[in-house]
């Protein structure tokens, strides 16, 4: 099941694939409580930021439970199925993903997606789908790119194997490695952090990044420039500007 916290910390929700006993494999039924669940987040003004982890040390996701896919009549009903990945990819707010233990596949999909990744040390990292007879469906090869280049791409989603959490971070897949014990704190120190930050440049900054991924260099630049016109107009860039003038901390309310 999915488990969503919107009350423990100011402005923060927490996201929870608990299933632990399947190492939080995906089911269909839990890709329609992730979507409920973004849907909900995305139309919370009080929520700023989202953080997406695992149940117990042994996975963070290991993608959809495999003996649910052959539950689709066809290959046309899967293709068309509810997905967990797009649900994740259409949400407008900052999210932060804490992985721990196995990361495959459509839970590495997950995590890329995510705009920051922080791993506990025992983490593996892995798109596997190819010892399977298939590729991932969820973004994977777009993602992988723009994290760790083509050949390290490449060598992921060729071989199936995964690398360490180390090897991830020296690939720049993630932002931070620790103890799995210390793996919440370090999340929720830095969903804090965002969470004081101005709510409506923090969601047209991620916009921004998708941008600068997706399209040509010039049309970037003019989407960052409409971007940076829309905050300009809000009461929390006024704010801003205020408060740097008195020399004391801004006062963000997402207007």
């Amino acid at each position: 099941m999915i488990i969503t916290d919107l009350t423990t910390h100011p402005h923060i929700a927490v996201i929870t694939i608990d299933r632990p006993e399947k190492y939080n494999a995906m089911t269909p039924d839990m890709a329609l409580q992730l979507i409920d669940a973004v849907t909900a987040i995305d139309a919370d003004d009080n929520i700023r930021v989202v953080i997406l982890t695992g149940t117990g040390e042994k996975a963070f996701c290991c993608g959809s439970d495999i003996e649910t896919l052959d539950d689709y009549a066809t290959p046309w009903e899967f293709r068309n199925r509810a997905d967990y990945c797009d649900a994740l990819r259409g949400m407008r707010k900052p999210i932060i993903a804490a992985v721990n233990g196995y990361v495959l596949g459509g839970g590495l999909e997950l995590s890329l997606i995510c705009d920051i990744r922080i791993a506990a040390a025992n983490a593996k990292f892995g798109a596997p789908e190819i010892k399977l007879g298939w590729v991932g469906g969820g973004g994977v090869a777009a993602f992988l790119l723009n994290s760790v280049g083509q050949s390290n791409a490449a060598t992921m989603i060729f071989t199936g194997d995964p690398i360490t959490a180390e090897k991830a971070l020296a690939w720049g897949l993630v932002s931070e490695v620790g103890e799995p014990d210390d793996l919440m704190a370090k999340a929720l120190e830095m969903a804090a952090t965002i969470a004081q930050r101005a709510p409506i440049a923090a969601q047209c900054g991620k916009a921004n990044l998708r941008a600068a991924q997706s399209m040509p260099l010039e049309d970037a630049i003019r989407y960052e420039r409409d971007l940076q016109a829309i905050c300009m107009g809000t009461e929390d860039a006024t704010e801003g500007r205020t408060a740097f003038t008195e020399k004391r901390p801004a006062k963000f309310v997402g207007r």
